[in-house]
């Protein structure tokens, strides 16, 4: 099923290029830190999506979906995690700055255990990561092989997507002068990372 396989390639390349929490801290890491030191990040943010893709074709998601009271925790511990990493971001200066001050949560790169609880505790990811298992489920003949296959190609997705945006971060970087200018981008992408969490609660 070449055309369905395809599909399901245009699926997770959207899915993991369209700007969101996931996409925005990468863009913030790669300005701060450099391509090098958010490659932690970045393989914690894709694995999570393979991992979550790989565990809704396992029918995790489907209990998950029929838990209200496990959904909100999610929720409040997603946004509260979120809301963590929109404040350390928006309230940092300069690269320089941050060195100068070893006790600023910003001053080290976030990690991988980090980017992997940023996509596990959004519902809205494990939402459409069922989407995607139920939509794509003919290309596989059992649920094993849907979770390999689904996991690969989210996980190949969101690392070629994430990379991208964290090229562009650090390149954004370069324009950066002053620290008031490092302020300012700081606070925006602060604020979209904050925003990010209104989706979780729509729908």
């Amino acid at each position: 099923m070449p055309e369905m396989f395809l599909a399901l390639v245009l699926f997770a390349v959207v899915a993991t290029l369209t700007p969101g929490g996931a996409t925005t801290l990468a863009t913030a890491s790669g300005a701060r830190f450099g391509f090098r030191r958010s490659i932690p990040l970045l393989a914690g943010i894709a694995f999570g999506l393979a991992s979550l893709a790989a565990a809704a074709s396992a029918g995790l998601a489907t209990l998950l979906q029929a838990a209200p009271v496990l959904q909100l925790a999610m929720k409040l511990l997603g946004s509260a995690y979120l809301s963590w990493l929109a404040w350390t971001i928006g309230t940092s200066g300069s690269p320089q700055a941050g060195s100068r001050a070893p006790s600023d949560a910003a001053a080290a790169p976030t990690g991988f255990w980090a980017g992997l609880l940023l996509l596990w505790l959004n519902p809205k990811g494990w939402a459409m990561a069922l989407g995607a298992a139920t939509s794509f489920a003919a290309l596989a003949a059992d649920p094993l092989h849907l979770a390999l296959l689904l996991g690969a190609t989210f996980g190949a997705a969101a690392v070629a997507s994430l990379s991208l945006w964290c090229v562009g971060g650090f390149l954004l970087a370069r324009a950066l002068r002053t620290e008031r200018q490092w302020r300012a981008v700081n606070a925006v992408l602060g604020l979209l990372l904050f925003l990010s969490i209104v989706p979780m609660w729509l729908g």
